[in-house]
């Protein structure tokens, strides 16, 4: 994590970046220690600090003992508690789920290792992603590409030309921009189109249910990963994705008959996507790309191989297009 993830948020969300200086950032990239090394000095390097929450992100490089033991999980999950305790401040920690399907699992049930990372924590937020299809990321498209036709139309007080059926039609706005835009003005929308119509294709749908100890249950909520914030699915068409193990079996059954081709593009699809998403880090590594895709670092060489435009270098992964090695992060 970078803070430059934080004012890139800010931006998204088109708010002044007012609070970066409440938030600091402890990288241990390289020098992790398990974490009953680390509450100690934690809580020395935070005592004056008045801090309302610390986040630990991932807590897979920082476990002592063997995840799938429950007496040991419990011990290692009680230094939590000390922070909290000696803090006086909650404490956030990030686990991965287990291998495999995860869509037939109550979202309790994902985390990998013991039952304890279950009943531990006060509120247990699981995040899925969720299946798309073309037919949903068209139709996403479609409402960005007209949203920003009439960004462009305001601009130059035209908004009014749009009748209330072009709104909802991309051909209808994008004919009447070519219209009614200027030359110079046109060729600039044309810029903005190109980056929206990128955009789109790189989203990826989540879903965050959720098991709480002291409020009343909520429904599960729906979102779009447009980098770097999640979107809430406001229109609803994500509500009805069932999670990859919730299919009926002749679904998944079809699913697993695709074309060699379709399935060659949705795993270049998904290495670009699990690339992307760990570019946040300083270094993406073979063993980053393994975690978020939720396979072994030994499918995602394969992966690399199969799509041609990434190299792998003494673990790390980049672009074919890059040239200057990248130094793995250093601690405060």
């Amino acid at each position: 994590m970078h803070i430059r993830r934080f004012h890139d948020v800010y931006t998204a969300l088109n708010l002044p970046p007012n609070n970066l200086q409440n938030i600091d950032i402890w990288n241990l990239r390289g020098r992790s220690v398990p974490m009953d090394k680390l509450a100690p000095k934690l809580i020395r390097r935070a005592a004056k600090k008045n801090y309302i929450a610390i986040m630990i992100d991932p807590i897979y490089k920082v476990i002592t003992g063997d995840e799938n033991s429950a007496d040991q999980m419990a011990h290692f999950c009680n230094q939590f508690d000390k922070v909290c305790t000696e803090l006086g401040c909650a404490v956030i920690y990030c686990h991965h789920h287990s291998k495999g399907s995860q869509g037939g699992k109550r979202s309790m049930d994902r985390a990998s290792g013991s039952g304890v990372f279950a009943r531990d924590p006060d509120a247990l937020l699981d995040l899925i992603e969720l299946e798309t299809n073309e037919g949903l990321l068209e139709q996403e498209e479609n409402k960005a590409v007209c949203a920003l036709c009439m960004k462009w139309l305001k601009r130059f007080r035209m908004e009014n030309e749009a009748s209330q059926d072009d709104l909802y039609s991309k051909r209808a706005m994008l004919d009447l921009c070519k219209t009614l835009l200027k030359t110079e003005s046109y060729n600039l929308f044309l810029d903005d189109l190109r980056q929206t119509e990128k955009d789109i294709k790189n989203l990826t749908a989540w879903r965050v249910e959720g098991t709480l100890r002291e409020f009343p249950k909520f429904a599960p909520v729906n979102m779009w990963f447009d980098y770097p914030v999640h979107r809430t699915d406001t229109s609803g068409v994500l509500g009805d994705i069932k999670p990859e193990g919730d299919a009926p079996l002749w679904q998944r059954a079809r699913q697993s008959r695709k074309p060699k081709a379709v399935k060659e593009k949705e795993r270049k699809s998904s290495i670009e996507t699990a690339y992307s998403a760990c570019a946040v880090d300083e270094n993406i590594t073979l063993t980053s790309l393994s975690e978020y895709l939720g396979v072994s670092e030994k499918t995602v060489r394969r992966y690399i191989k199969e799509h041609g435009g990434y190299k792998i270098e003494d673990g790390n992964v980049r672009t074919k297009t890059e040239n200057v090695s990248v130094c793995p992060s250093q601690s405060d």
